[in-house]
């Protein structure tokens, strides 16, 4: 793609952009990690004059950079709204959450929704970028969530039990949850067996779609699982190399709580067992690449469930295919 970058303070000339329609256009950069999301979304935002909303369930909070792959960027007011700027491009949702606070989906997809419909009234682009799934799903599928608040007293008598047990309490009152829960995730698990209980319903029941409230285009870079592998692993040793370790030691001053949802992200638990003498580091390094790698198989077991994802070989790919999309008659 050739010619001038236009100026991020021009409102958008494209007719496949600017035209009315009844609910905002969106890209969602979706993926598992290390698969390039965040130089795709970039470079798409600088193209087609786009603001991005985050959608990765750890680079939302303050605290947590480099270990949850946060891009370099500074806090500052974009249009009198406040964003978090990479490389020029205002970014919501990221790098704004006390760690302590437990950001559900359905809090999200309200937050991204307004992101959104500011952005459009803006005259950019929104672009969606992360891979929590559920984050993303959420949005493009507007889901109804049950209304059934926490329950503090059921959530502590579930925290200590062991998570397989969990699973199979789970399954035993809802057998259709494995499709849509994440069983690895002890949060997930405890949040869909506090709706089972409290609603009598399955919790595929309680969460339903309801109508569009965005157009979404779903576009990903698919690795080979070497490929794939290989790059968690270089990205692994880069955020150890770029102070991961010592971003750790940090937190551990300020007394963020060991069970606070960010501390939940992929890896701080196994490097703090190398700072605690539990590890060499090379073992600690070793376990985190691990849980990483597991990590990125489950991200791609939830997105093989979407067939609306576009999956690309390469950024290159992936672009003409957005390019094509917005060039598109409605």
């Amino acid at each position: 793609m050739t010619g001038k970058r236009p100026s991020r303070d021009t409102e958008l000339q494209s007719s496949s952009l600017s035209r009315a329609t009844p609910i905002p256009r969106i890209v969602c950069v979706v993926g598992p990690t290390a698969s390039g999301k965040t130089a795709l979304g970039i470079r798409l935002a600088n193209h087609f004059n786009g603001e991005i909303v985050n959608a990765d369930a750890r680079q939302c909070y303050r605290e947590f950079k480099i270990g949850t792959g946060t891009p370099e960027g500074v806090r500052k007011t974009y249009r009198g709204k406040k964003a978090y700027m990479v490389d020029g491009v205002p970014h919501y949702l990221m790098d704004f959450l006390d760690p302590t606070h437990v950001l559900t989906a359905a809090e999200w997809r309200d937050m991204a929704l307004r992101a959104i419909r500011g952005i459009s009234k803006r005259g950019h682009f929104p672009l969606i970028v992360g891979g929590t799934g559920l984050y993303v799903k959420a949005l493009v599928d507007n889901y109804a969530f049950p209304k059934v608040p926490p329950k503090p007293e059921l959530r502590d008598a579930f925290k200590n039990k062991p998570l397989p047990d969990l699973v199979k309490l789970l399954l035993k009152l809802d057998p259709t949850a494995a499709a849509i829960v994440d069983l690895k995730n002890p949060r997930r698990v405890i949040r869909a067996l506090e709706v089972v209980t409290f609603t009598g319903k399955t919790y595929t029941s309680s969460r339903r779609t309801q109508k569009p409230v965005v157009e979404a285009f779903q576009v990903g870079i698919k690795w080979s699982r070497a490929e794939l592998f290989h790059r968690i692993d270089d990205a692994v040793e880069e955020m150890v190399e770029r102070g991961w370790i010592d971003e750790i030691r940090d937190i551990l001053k300020k007394d963020i709580p060991l069970d606070a949802p960010a501390m939940t992200a992929i890896g701080y638990r196994e490097l703090l067992s190398y700072i605690r003498g539990e590890q060499t580091l090379e073992k600690a390094i070793e376990s985190c690449k691990t849980a990483v790698r597991r990590y990125a198989k489950r991200q791609e077991t939830w997105y093989r469930r979407d067939p609306r994802i576009h999956w690309a070989h390469n950024e290159d790919e992936a672009f003409g295919m957005v390019e094509r999309w917005l060039s598109e008659p409605e």
